[in-house]
């Protein structure tokens, strides 16, 4: 299987630049992502934006978009990573996307029951 999928990893934001803390955590969670991602041979992290979502001008947000080869492998991996390191696993929306094709994101984890919706 060769078809690769972006993976997007989103936390909430307070205002469109983020605190000192949201910095940090974009930092980090890129750094171990990045060392996991590519350790498992399952792809990389491909860069991040931060500030207002376009869905929703007054909500903020800072994605994480990682770039995988396996799709459910890569969610599990990322949710592991993300939980093992205290990197606010309970703040967290995953979705999905194939690469390369303009469509739209699936949401693949919420961090409460009930959320279903997704956007950037």
């Amino acid at each position: 299987m060769s078809e690769k999928f972006w993976l997007v990893v989103q936390y909430p934001l307070k205002s469109a630049k983020g605190s000192q803390r949201d910095h940090w955590l974009r930092e980090k969670v890129m750094e171990y992502l990045e060392l996991s991602l590519s350790d498992a041979d399952l792809g990389h992290v491909d860069g991040f934006d931060m500030g207002t979502c376009i869905s929703d001008p007054k909500k903020y947000a800072l994605n994480i978009f990682c770039v995988v080869t396996e799709e459910e492998r890569g969610i599990a991996l990322v949710k592991r990573v993300i939980k093992e390191s205290r990197l606010d696993y309970t703040r967290i929306k995953m979705a999905t996307m194939p690469y390369g094709k303009e469509e739209t994101y699936t949401l693949k984890y919420a961090y409460k029951k009930g959320v279903t919706d997704f956007s950037l």
